[in-house]
């Protein structure tokens, strides 16, 4: 139960920071102008799901048939490229927003297809692969499934409070420094490991 919990809580953290400022964490933003905020975090809910579990699932595949130390390398180098990513920033692009605005389908079933679409290749579905190398399937499915939508609540709780104003530089910034420090981790934990 111990290795479920650490990969429920790791994965988490991880994938609450790499939402923050987000490109789906700012979609996040405009479903919830245009549908009420239950119907669009079970949109979100849905996809994530579906998402991480494939993420999931390559990344114990590639745990299966790569030595562990070399993995905690990658990883730490990959999160590292994760915080040089985060602060460079997302932004939606015009079509992205007309999309998210003009759907006329329901909101959980525009929001789910939205986000699957959004997520695939992004950071952290790439994070979710790396993390679950490591620390097994479900923990880390699940941690990161509950970091997205959490992550993706915040937004939409505070963008509706502060009217959509959020310190986005601030958020990059932050997330950016964590990731650095979870890389710096992972690659002193190989470095460890290999020597």
């Amino acid at each position: 139960m111990e290795g479920f919990f650490a990969a429920l809580v790791i994965s988490f953290g991880v994938i609450f920071v790499a939402e923050l400022g987000d490109k789906s964490q700012l979609m996040a933003l405009t479903f919830a102008t245009r549908f009420k905020p239950i119907p669009v975090l079970i949109g979100i809910t849905v996809a994530t799901a579906v998402v991480h579990l494939a993420s999931v699932a390559i990344g114990v595949g590639l745990g299966a048939v790569l030595p562990t130390d070399w993995i905690s390398l990658v990883a730490g180098v990959a999160f590292l490229g994760f915080g040089a990513w985060t602060l460079r920033g997302d932004k939606l692009t015009e079509e992205e927003k007309r999309k998210a605005e003009k759907t006329s389908k329901t909101a959980i079933v525009a929001v789910s297809v939205a986000f699957f679409l959004a997520e695939l290749g992004d950071k952290t579905m790439l994070a979710t692969i790396t993390l679950a190398t490591k620390y097994g399937w479900f923990g880390t499915w699940l941690g990161s499934t509950i970091g997205m939508v959490a992550a993706d609540a915040l937004a939409i709780l505070v963008g509706r409070m502060l009217g959509r104003r959020l310190p986005e530089k601030t958020i990059r910034y932050g997330a950016a420094i964590l990731f650095a420090i979870s890389g710096l981790w992972l690659i002193l934990e190989a470095v460890n490991e290999l020597t």
